[in-house]
């Protein structure tokens, strides 16, 4: 693995940091991430159609053909765009190899950015969204694993806290192997984020311990990458309520003999609540994180999912 900057290095698409570089030589500044998201992490800004050389301005152009392959072609003169395109993206994945990328965010709806639902013109009367623009499917069959959403789709609170998430522990994840990696790093990393994973998918937390379970006649590199791989897979699956409280419950019984029957009932209600969705999960992340610190449980006390991070961003704080 590269070394890595301080902050979670992310792919974005150059116009929403408000960089003129769209087709009319506007830009689709995003306020959220860059003045919120942006404080705490590292963009590395893309833009596939200046960068390959089609200018600002330029004629607009659009996906044409069969959904699956489509080609770039320029609206009024008809030029084929396609494989200058893909030419460059070729040069451009090799180069973002090296930078430690932990996610990308494309703009939504672009012809070479769009990770869904982009318009297709394919003889038809009426182009239909059913595409995925040229830059936006050549990363994501280079980098398979990487969490990557658009700026529309982020605007969702529960799948933006998914996708911070998802990069954050990504990133504690390749740090905690850096400078050297160790089957004892490798274990302390799974113990502490135990919850956090077992809370977006308990059969692969379990894939994953059975994975450590055989850390001494593994190859270690393969054993990190192919742990890595799950634990992305885990973290890309939503954390839903029902599976939330399940992890409270099971957290709460770390404390079952250093609470008193009045605790136990109060927190037992105040996850109730929660999976009924009357309260935001922070509610019994908070409490329980307490009572842990209070009672001294290092199990508990250790856990990533008692302590969201960055805290500036308010994840778990909808209901």
């Amino acid at each position: 693995m590269m070394p890595g900057p301080d902050k979670p290095r992310i792919g974005i698409s150059t116009c929403l940091l408000g960089e003129n570089v769209r087709y009319d030589g506007d830009h689709a500044r995003d306020g959220f991430l860059t003045d919120t998201f942006g404080r705490f992490v590292e963009w590395v800004p893309v833009c596939p159609e200046a960068e390959t050389g089609l200018g600002v301005p330029r004629e607009p152009i659009h996906l044409v053909g069969d959904p699956e392959s489509s080609r770039l072609v320029t609206v009024k003169t008809g030029v084929d765009v396609t494989a200058g395109m893909k030419r460059w993206a070729k040069r451009r994945l090799k180069e973002l190899e090296g930078e430690n990328l932990v996610g990308y965010v494309f703009k939504s709806r672009s012809p070479s950015c769009g990770i869904e639902r982009v318009k297709v013109f394919d003889g038809r009367e009426a182009p239909r969204r059913v595409g995925t623009g040229i830059w936006a499917r050549a990363f994501m069959d280079r980098f398979p694993l990487l969490p990557v959403e658009d700026e529309e789709k982020l605007r969702d609170p529960r799948i933006r806290e998914n996708f911070i998430e998802c990069v954050f522990c990504l990133r504690r994840y390749r740090d905690a192997m850096r400078p050297r990696r160790s089957r004892g790093a490798l274990v302390r990393f799974h113990a502490e984020h135990e919850f956090q994973i077992m809370a977006h998918s308990l059969s692969l937390q379990k894939e994953m311990g059975r994975l450590l379970a055989s850390a001494r006649e593994r190859n270690l590199a393969e054993l990190c990458v192919e742990y890595e791989a799950v634990l992305v897979r885990a973290l890309r699956l939503p954390a839903t309520a029902r599976k939330n409280a399940d992890v409270l419950r099971h957290a709460l019984g770390h404390l079952r003999r250093m609470l008193t029957a009045d605790e136990k009932r109060e927190m037992l209600d105040v996850i109730s609540e929660c999976r009924r969705g009357f309260l935001p999960l922070i509610v019994p992340v908070t409490m329980l994180a307490h009572h842990a610190r209070r009672h001294d449980e290092p199990h508990l006390a250790s856990q990533t999912y008692l302590s969201p991070d960055p805290v500036e961003l308010r994840l778990r704080n909808h209901a």
